[in-house]
């Protein structure tokens, strides 16, 4: 006999017939990031669009996910960032943040622990565009580091 499962709403739900686990990766999560920058609208759906096509200009060989039912991610050889909205703020967090030497001061959040280091950017601010690619290809080669060692 087959599970009852509650139905969610939204992008969770659709996250949920892709993966099992509420995850997906490639097309399927790209497609999931369409859908949520489309439902955002406004300036964090400006933000995030704009976030992703930087991303993908820093590496265009990154890998879209989805997870933890509903968090745009970012990886290559390993988590670089995920991008989430909130009423406020748009966070970039970068799972090595604090690993990553961060010249111009992006990192803006999530400083005090020892492993990620967050970008929250508000309504009217810009995010430096090319110091902030150079912030995912620095991310990208930690993670190629780390990957070699093992």
């Amino acid at each position: 006999m087959k599970k009852s499962v509650p139905k969610a709403s939204g992008n969770r739900a659709m996250a949920k017939r892709s993966e099992p686990d509420g995850q997906a990766k490639g097309a399927s999560a790209s497609r999931l990031i369409d859908r949520r920058i489309e439902e955002l609208g406004g300036w964090r759906a400006d933000v995030l669009a704009r976030v992703r096509a930087l991303v993908q200009e820093a590496d265009p060989e990154i890998v879209e996910e989805w997870k933890w039912m509903g968090t745009p991610v970012w990886s290559h050889h390993g988590i670089v960032c995920t991008g989430e909205a909130y009423t406020k703020v748009v966070k970039l967090t970068f799972a090595r943040g604090a690993a990553l030497q961060d010249p111009e001061r992006l990192f803006n959040s999530s400083l005090g622990g020892n492993a990620r280091r967050a970008i929250d950017i508000h309504e009217g601010e810009k995010l430096p565009e090319a110091s902030f690619k150079q912030l995912v290809r620095a991310a990208i080669a930690k993670n190629f580091e780390l990957a070699k060692a093992r």
